[in-house]
């Protein structure tokens, strides 16, 4: 390319640039103008609405539109606020494109022209209406940036509040890769397959790294006193664990008792069996099981996961906030067990030695897989809900074998599954659209199921009181009686998109990525209490020691009394971004956020 080339090329690049920074400005400049003329979070139907229900506290109708206007209001102001960020991150890039480009083109004119006394006067002409224009464009940018930047105060002052409403009633309620199809039938009923699994990987455990018991207790009184699940013991977000910290500061370090950098990235939440906790990690080049003492932050062992009999040479592509291990581990006491985004799943004893692997078939999902593991009576629990079928199965903890498969007739999903113990017998019971399902452990036969769910379901269940609790965004919140497979509520008011529920005591707690942390009354559905936070919550909420403990996006932490009434212990900050859930033990609450592994307690 020779200079006159590069002349106009520069002179073009400047041209779109500086033609797309002032569209992006003054779009900003419209937005604070609109935002700035009206309130974000009011509206004159809202006010109708609230001045009609003053003179009619019983009328459900003007409750309901007074939930939805509500509603769409908080979601408004999210999105304001993801606009005005994303506009001016571009208008920054357009303009340093423009300046740029514009640098490029003057010290090549310059280096070329040879210029005569009247071509200096028309030049210096030139240099004056440049630099207006120059002027006027830096001017629309320096507004536009000052808009951005005024729009996001201006928002905070509107900051979505609580809204009650009151009643005298007594009455109110308020690459390419193969992909496997699982799927045997179209919309049949669930067909359960009993089989015996040939493509297992089973390997002789290696030389132990440390010396571990022989004898190991897995019962109900160990499992609730560990921690080996997605939201504790069998999933249902409940921790034993007592003397817990409320208050720490990851930027000054204190009440944090170590911290530790993860190499790579992962979105599983730790688990915990005695003295190691157990986390993994992946990309697309490499997927990783860590194991660390809890009490020291130090590393045990970590092991990679490879060689595995059917699995992809090639990682399917996942969405940045699912990527290949979302799923958290599950441990039995003598192994623990990983499954990434690939299909890979494999089994370690404590001391890092591989037992035994295989891979269940590449699942089809546009995000991701991120359905967590469950084992109890040396079965391993897997739901593989993908675009190609879905299925349940249940694994051989010592081999790997399958022990029975049921073919479901669900579409895809990202929730996990959990076991409840009813009439003295456990249930698996799993969530997807568009039903909610129980699944007798021994034989894998559905045992009820209830259509109540739609869309792109994310939260688990949570059980509780006799019911189980199943929620999604853009659906709704319901109740069921797992004996009869009523449904006993719904309600779709505050609905949850990642952040699965928890119960405690008569009370039902959830939280929102448009943040916000709700109660309901756990037998009719009522709201009770809302909270608003500053950040969207990824994170579960878990019960320990009487208390709702939940972070949000941010890394900061809610902590509140359990109840009825809005009771906040304290707000504490970690100092960096979380997705996971936190869990307990003995006295300490550990979280894995973006980029290191934390241990908090009190020091």
């Amino acid at each position: 390319m020779n200079e006159t080339e590069k002349i106009k090329r520069a002179r073009q690049i400047a041209i779109i640039a500086g033609v797309f920074t002032a569209f992006v400005g003054v779009l900003l400049l419209l937005n604070y103008l609109q935002i700035k003329k009206s309130d974000p979070l009011n509206s004159l139907v809202l006010e109708k609405l609230v001045e009609r229900l003053s003179s009619e506290p019983n009328n459900q109708h003007f409750v309901e539109e007074i939930r939805q206007v509500d509603l769409l209001m908080r979601k408004a102001y999210f999105t304001s606020l993801w606009q005005v960020r994303t506009g001016a991150y571009l208008m920054l890039f357009g303009a340093i494109v423009l300046v740029l480009s514009l640098r490029v083109y003057y010290s090549l004119r310059f280096a070329i022209d040879q210029p005569s006394a009247d071509q200096i006067k028309e030049k210096k002409k030139r240099q004056l209406t440049q630099r207006w224009i120059g002027f006027s464009g830096a001017l629309v940018i320096i507004l536009a940036i000052m808009s951005a930047f005024f729009t996001m105060n201006h928002l905070k002052n509107y900051e979505p509040k609580k809204m009650l409403v009151h009643s005298k009633s007594d009455d109110e309620s308020i690459e390419k890769v193969e992909i496997v199809s699982i799927r045997t039938t179209e919309k049949e009923t669930d067909t359960v397959i009993i089989t015996e699994s040939t493509d297992v990987e089973v390997k002789q455990p290696e030389v132990a790294i440390t010396q571990q018991p022989k004898v190991v207790v897995f019962n109900e009184e160990t499992v609730k006193k560990n921690h080996n699940a997605f939201r504790g013991s069998w999933g249902n977000a409940v921790s034993s664990s007592t003397n817990l910290p409320t208050s720490w500061d990851g930027a000054t370090g204190k009440n944090i008792l170590w911290k530790t950098e993860l190499p790579i990235h992962g979105y599983n939440s730790p688990v915990i069996w005695n003295e190691k906790l157990f986390l993994s990690s992946a990309n697309t080049s490499k997927r990783v099981v860590y194991c660390y003492d809890r009490n020291s932050g130090k590393l045990l062992w970590e092991r990679e996961v490879n060689n595995i009999q059917g699995s992809p040479a090639t990682q399917p592509k996942t969405t940045e906030d699912t990527g290949l291990a979302a799923p958290t581990l599950t441990v039995d006491g003598e192994k623990a067990f990983a499954i990434f985004g690939n299909g890979d799943i494999i089994a370690f004893d404590l001391n890092g030695n591989r037992v035994w692997a295989i891979n269940l078939g590449v699942p089809d999902n546009h995000y991701g897989h991120s359905s967590s593991l469950l084992t109890w009576e040396k079965k391993l629990f897997i739901q593989y809900d993908t675009h190609k079928g879905s299925k349940v199965m249940a694994l051989s903890t010592e081999t790997g074998k399958t022990i029975w498969e049921t073919v479901r007739t669900n579409e895809v999903s990202w929730a996990s599954p959990i076991l409840a113990k009813i009439d003295g017998k456990f249930q698996l019971i799993m969530l997807a659209n568009p039903n909610l399902s129980g699944y007798d452990i021994t034989t894998g036969k559905q045992l009820w199921s209830v259509d109540c769910m739609s869309g792109e379901v994310g939260p688990s269940p949570v059980y509780g009181g006799g019911l189980v609790y199943a929620t999604n965004e853009y659906a709704r919140m319901v109740a069921v009686n797992p004996k009869t497979g009523e449904k006993v509520w719904e309600d779709n008011y505050y609905l949850p998109e990642v952040s699965s529920p928890a119960y405690h005591n008569g009370y039902i707690y959830i939280a929102t990525t448009f943040a916000v942390v709700a109660c309901f009354e756990a037998t009719t559905g009522k709201l009770l209490w809302e909270f608003e936070a500053k950040n969207s919550f990824y994170s579960s909420p878990m019960i320990a020691e009487g208390k709702v403990w939940v972070f949000d996006t941010g890394g900061k932490a809610y902590i509140f009394e359990s109840g009825g009434e809005s009771k906040l212990i304290s707000s504490p900050e970690l100092g960096e971004k979380v997705f996971s859930t936190p869990v307990f033990a003995d006295g300490r609450v550990y979280i894995r956020g973006i980029k290191h592994l934390f241990c908090i307690g009190v020091n």
